[in-house]
């Protein structure tokens, strides 16, 4: 019982990391690499390397260049072009590198499918999200966006080695969220489609 209850809390600090890489990659692995240091947070075998002294520092120049990268117009956009492949890898990591008394093959997909497609559809929403205030606001409004992204990513990492259960719930939501926009979003443009094929273009 114990052994099940330590997979099923591992499994949710994992997932809780891998939305947090959805909206920042680096970030996500920053704080997990202070929390081994400190003790907070003990990693599968393999993966105690992320608490050492060289992968905290590359760590926190990935988050800093990660997070002023974003403040820049434009290259913001550049920097959305490789987010979502980035956030996916990141998020099946940081799963992976969390879940422990696991059958390797188990571990790895379901950290793929879980943790990698949570990232990935966060990180999905927030380019969504990025490109429409370039538009609206070419680019200047982006700052907003960029600092909401930013302090969710260190918020629910430090929640999702504190308080994982808590975290998981707050994930199915932010999840339940994305995908119920998405859904939306895709049942607008199957209504407006057939209308556009009907009209008649006028010579």
């Amino acid at each position: 019982m114990d052994t099940l209850f330590g997979i099923v809390t591992s499994f949710l600090i994992g997932i809780g990391l891998a939305a947090s890489c959805g909206f920042r990659v680096f970030v996500p692995m920053l704080v997990m690499s202070l929390a081994v240091r400190a003790g907070l947070l003990h990693l599968s075998e393999g993966w105690h390397w992320m608490g050492s002294w060289p992968a905290l520092i590359a760590f926190s120049v990935a988050s800093i260049a990660e997070i002023v990268g974003f403040y820049i117009p434009w290259i913001d956009h550049l920097l959305d072009t490789v987010a979502i492949p980035a956030a996916v890898i990141a998020g099946t990591i940081a799963t992976a590198a969390c879940v422990a008394d696991m059958h390797p093959l188990l571990k790895w997909s379901s950290a793929l499918i879980a943790g990698g497609g949570i990232a990935g559809a966060i990180q999905a929403s927030t380019v969504f999200v990025r490109g429409a205030s370039t538009v609206t606001t070419g680019g200047l409004g982006n700052w907003v966006v960029s600092t909401l992204e930013l302090v969710t990513s260190f918020i629910l990492s430090v929640l999702a080695i504190v308080v994982p259960i808590l975290t998981g719930l707050l994930v199915a939501a932010i999840v339940f969220f994305v995908v119920r926009r998405f859904l939306r979003r895709r049942a607008r443009l199957a209504v407006m489609t057939p209308a556009s094929a009907g009209q008649v273009v006028p010579r």
